[in-house]
């Protein structure tokens, strides 16, 4: 079967492009960035992926450079292209504005890979260093207002760099990019997801053998098709679920879970109540990633004590997950990776047992789009297939902690340069005491948001000014539109662990959000639906505040911001306005990159 390469080099999207390239019908596969020439030489295509580091760092990862030799068409993105032009004799340097989130691409000379471009296609960047000369025999193709060559070419070789990231659904021609790329290759399009299907059923039976599966199962998407494709494969008496309430469910998600899974012919499925041992062990935490570690730690104590009370003999089980690839990439998964952040199932302990060959993980390949497609293919209810996704921790990694009720110094310092930057400007803003994750040029950030309130705003004048804000402010990586009350002059912040009071507050909360997608019919226009809970009062009073992250997505490693009708935000923040303990409301208008799609 013909095969395109895939070099890692770390980027957040580097397996989203052999995603890619697998749904334009041809097979990729994923290497590491310094594999030999020789292991590429039966390869149609190479594709060099994106990454965190700095081409200009000493210990950079670097390709073999014989590749550029080796006549078959070559794609650099990102880094991929910024490798390439330090490779071939162009030099690269520090950009004086770092770019994440949307730009605007001017082509010219357009044919080959970039044959179908407009003279100005909207992109997707993240990053921070840019080709200013480039190598010899290659010519430019691209720029934006702030980098003079976002594309170049040597045509005579076959070689076509970028700056931005067609593999990203939000640069709209990057698929007829792809597209042209492949069919260059001249590779043969003999690659589906049924494919996939039947190859994971045959791997399945081989790894598992004569032994049975442990799947520990939330009722999400992920897990409920790693089961279905499990049972696909060993049958239903062999693959066992284990549900496990840790009190940071949604309201009534318990309930709605037993039943939509029993609806799916789950009949093998254990449901314990951990709440109290969560509660317990989270108590006067307040960090995020020691949030997460000890969720994931638990969540393994609970399958060994369940396993030990079923008398399970764990040498005739495996333990499986519903993982998946971002899943994966964000807790620095691959060899090059940054940690964005760990998740549940991505900690060490799990990593340990991974190592021992005793965990399995059917759709760990997958994004979120590819497995709703072996959902459906394997009959799964549309409903449940598109179900808006829901983090393993639950509520938990939503409700925002702080351990101390202070405003930092710094904040002031950092609020007078936002008010001269935007000097003249109809515009307040305050910066938030608390911290929130980001991705910035592929690169793990924990930085405080900015409010802006004070007018009237349209969605457009947002997006901007979140993108301006952000690429201009390093200790920034978040913006957020002060709704309700109208001032936000006056803030006040609370120490505050995840407790039960608070997780009430939250679910309350999500569940008037969740309740009035399906009212306003605006369910499927979201790809998720965020309700955040931050420590922080309004107006001096003492109360927390609700932030709404909507997000449009495909796969989750990019993501818009939802632009709600006016009118129903409206609606859905009165409502909100009304639980007890509320004094705040806010709208999260940051892409990803450079803001994660949870806070946490």
């Amino acid at each position: 079967m013909d095969k395109i390469a895939v070099l890692d080099f770390g980027g957040q999207y580097a397996h989203l492009i052999a995603n890619r390239i697998r749904r334009l019908g041809v097979y990729s596969e994923i290497l590491d960035g310094d594999v030999s020439v020789e292991e590429l030489r039966d390869y149609k295509g190479i594709i060099l992926s994106g990454g965190p580091a700095s081409i200009k760092d000493e210990d950079s990862i670097k390709c073999d450079t014989r590749i550029f030799e080796l006549g078959v068409p070559i794609m650099g993105i990102c880094y991929g292209h910024q490798l390439t032009a330090s490779s071939l004799g162009g030099e690269v340097e520090p950009g004086k504005v770092r770019e994440y989130g949307p730009a605007v691409v001017n082509f010219e000379n357009k044919k080959e890979v970039f044959e179908g471009m407009a003279d100005h296609e909207n992109v997707w960047m993240s990053h921070f260093d840019q080709v200013v000369t480039l190598p010899e025999g290659f010519e430019k193709v691209g720029e934006t207002d702030d980098t003079p060559i976002a594309a170049m070419a040597d045509f005579d070789r076959k070689i076509f760099c970028m700056q931005f990231h067609p593999e990203v659904t939000h640069t709209p021609c990057g698929k007829l990019i792809l597209d042209n790329f492949v069919n260059i290759t001249g590779a043969k399009r003999a690659w589906d997801i049924g494919k996939f299907i039947e190859e994971e059923v045959s791997n399945i039976k081989t790894v598992v053998g004569d032994k049975k599966v442990f799947l520990m199962i939330s009722g999400g998407v992920d897990s409920t098709v790693a089961f279905m494709l499990l049972v696909e494969a060993l049958g239903q008496d062999r693959v066992y679920g284990l549900f496990v309430d840790t009190g940071f469910m949604r309201m009534g998600e318990r309930e709605q879970v037993e039943k939509a899974l029993k609806a799916v012919g789950v009949t093998n499925l254990h449901v314990y109540d951990a709440s109290e041992e969560y509660f317990e062990a989270l108590e006067n935490v307040y960090e995020p990633e020691e949030k997460r570690r000890i969720i994931g730690d638990l969540f393994l104590d609970i399958q060994a004590k369940v396993s030990k009370n079923l008398e399970l003999n764990p040498d005739d089980w495996f333990l499986a997950q519903g993982t998946i690839y971002p899943d994966t990439i964000e807790t620095g998964g691959t060899k090059h990776a940054d940690t964005i952040k760990t998740h549940h199932n991505q900690v060490e302990a799990i990593k340990k047992l991974k190592e021992s060959g005793k965990v399995i993980e059917p759709l760990e390949q997958l994004y979120k789009d590819e497995v709703r497609a072996v959902g459906e293919k394997l009959g799964l209810d549309k409903k449940m297939v598109w179900r808006h996704p829901f983090p393993g921790p639950g509520l938990a990694v939503r409700t925002l902690c702080a351990e101390d009720d202070s405003f930092p110094d710094s904040l002031k310092k950092t609020e007078d340069r936002i008010r001269d930057f935007l000097s003249g400007e109809d515009v307040k803003i305050r910066v938030l005491p608390i911290k929130s994750v980001g991705v910035q040029g592929d690169v793990r950030s924990y930085r405080h948001p900015v409010i802006v309130y004070g007018k009237e705003f349209s969605w457009d004048e947002l997006n901007t000014l979140s993108t301006r804000l952000t690429n201009q402010f390093e200790d920034v990586n978040r913006v957020i539109w002060g709704l309700w009350p109208q001032n936000f002059d006056a803030l006040s912040i609370q120490k505050s662990f995840l407790t039960r009071e608070r997780v009430l507050t939250i679910q309350r909360a999500d569940k008037i959000v969740m309740d009035y997608l399906v009212e306003a019919d605006i369910e499927r226009e979201i790809w998720q639906f965020p309700t955040v809970l931050i420590p922080v009062g309004v107006d001096s009073q003492v109360g927390e505040s609700i932030v709404l992250r909507p997000v449009c997505s495909q796969e989750a490693m990019t993501a818009n911001f939802y632009q709600m009708d006016f009118g129903k935000l409206h609606e859905l923040v009165g409502r909100l306005a009304k639980v007890d303990g509320v004094s705040g409301v806010f709208y999260d208008v940051t892409n990803k990159p450079p803001g994660t799609i949870e806070w946490e």
